[in-house]
């Protein structure tokens, strides 16, 4: 069985896309279907948050940073068994990066590729009919993707719902459903988007509520409806993954350390490589029966003075770097530094495996994708290996230090090549996530 799929967008950020996607998620499998949710673009929050709505595993969808086989595995993986994907668009549906056709992070792309309707969520606050000369141009404005309907969200009042359905039967698009006004459908955020999954308090809650206020306003059979089969090869096709940096992993995990790529993690396992968790937070070091360690994006900067003086973690860190592979992605690059200085100015000694420094008192939003060329062999990949991936955070560097860059970096704007990450040893980190290796072609 390979389930037809759907995408749930907006024609901006900040409609509502996530609060209805996850409640679409749950009051569908309350109704004892098997669905998938998928997150198009790079955020990485946002699966867990699926996951936990459907009680099954979510992925990332990348059309800049992933090629067509990587895109159709994972939608095929998550088709395959399921009744009914549900995937979450990022941004606006036709945002995007200067890239080939196809290739440009938009969540239009994904559509297109894969042959998923739209669905398109509108904030209609502050509107009626309007609504639906916004919904016309994106029917129109990307001859490969179909808008098989709309859900408005804040509607003030019935009166309101009218006026709006009104402007919707004019450009013959079904409104499926519509969401009143409700503040306690937010879920809490923080800098670098939605508290995670895992520390939102009564998560199961919220979803329930979500999928209740979802069910009561939504055409669940409706929205169903409209999915459409998923566009798969009729032949297997040659998958560029990220190489597994050993057989065994150590992988720190906890809510300092947890910002790692759901496909990333499925194809080491599918390279026949074992994960094994550990949580610096508890002052454990890396397992000594690994063969590499990895420290996955997080929060650190929240937990600074609780990993400084966790002194098992760190010193087992350091006996562990003496002679196998240590990386770090973003916040565990600030952790492989020298020192971390917390919000409150306060400097905090890391694990002095690379020599930068980094502040989260000093902040500067850095954002976007990162096509990285490696310098050196690395848990990564080998020196001159080309890879994609995503860059997202608030830290900024202090001193770089004297090891050399990990790879040299540019973005899709046209930046020169620039030197990013830090290497020494069996150490390395960047603050760019990879995504995949790059496709050649």
């Amino acid at each position: 069985m390979t389930a037809p799929g759907l995408i749930i967008a907006a024609p901006r950020s900040g409609s509502g896309k996530t609060t209805i996607t996850l409640g679409l998620q749950r009051a569908l499998t309350r109704r004892g279907l098997v669905v998938r949710g998928l997150k198009c673009g790079p955020d990485y929050i946002d699966p867990a948050f699926h996951a936990a709505a459907t009680g099954a595993p979510s992925a990332n969808l990348d059309s800049f940073a992933m090629p067509d086989a990587l895109l159709r595995a994972i939608a095929g993986d998550a088709a395959d068994g399921a009744n009914l994907v549900i995937a979450e668009g990022s941004m606006g549906l036709f945002d995007a990066v200067p890239g080939p056709e196809g290739h440009t992070g938009a969540s239009a792309d994904i559509a297109a590729l894969l042959g998923w309707p739209i669905v398109l969520v509108i904030d209609v606050s502050g509107q009626a009919q309007s609504a639906a000369a916004i919904a016309l141009g994106s029917m129109h404005y990307d001859p490969r993707i179909t808008i098989a309907g709309v859900i408005l969200n804040k509607v003030a009042s019935e009166r309101h719902r009218r006026l709006v359905t009104q402007g919707m039967d004019t450009i013959g698009l079904p409104v499926l459903g519509a969401l009143p006004r409700e503040a306690s459908l937010i879920l809490p955020e923080r800098h670098l988007g939605l508290v995670q999954a895992g520390e939102t308090a009564d998560l199961e809650a919220r979803l329930e509520a979500l999928a209740d206020a979802v069910a009561a306003a939504v055409d669940l059979d409706a929205v169903r409806g409209v999915a459409q089969a998923t566009r798969l090869p009729a032949s297997s096709m040659t998958i560029l993954r990220l190489p597994a940096p050993g057989r065994r992993i150590a992988i720190a995990r906890d809510a300092a350390f947890s910002f790692v790529y759901p496909h990333v993690e499925a194809g080491w396992r599918a390279a026949g490589a074992v994960l094994v968790p550990f949580s610096p937070l508890a002052d454990e070091p890396p397992p000594e029966d690994c063969d590499a360690c990895w420290l996955p994006g997080g929060y650190p900067e929240l937990h600074a003075g609780r990993l400084a003086g966790a002194g098992r973690f760190l010193g087992g860190l350091r006996a562990f770097a003496e002679t196998r592979p240590v990386h770090g992605e973003c916040g565990g690059y600030m952790v492989l530094g020298r020192s971390l200085i917390d919000a409150d100015g306060v400097p905090h000694a890391m694990a002095g495996l690379l020599s930068v420094e980094t502040s989260f008192a000093k902040r500067t939003m850095t954002l976007g994708y990162r096509r990285a060329i490696l310098e050196a062999d690395a848990p990564l990949g080998a020196a001159g290996d080309a890879l994609t991936g995503h860059e997202f955070h608030y830290a900024t560097i202090v001193t770089q230090g004297e090891d050399p860059p990990l790879a040299l970096v540019t973005d899709p704007h046209g930046s020169a090549p620039a030197p990013a990450g830090s290497r020494r040893g069996h150490v390395t980190g960047s603050f760019f996530h990879a995504i995949a290796v790059a496709d050649s072609a």
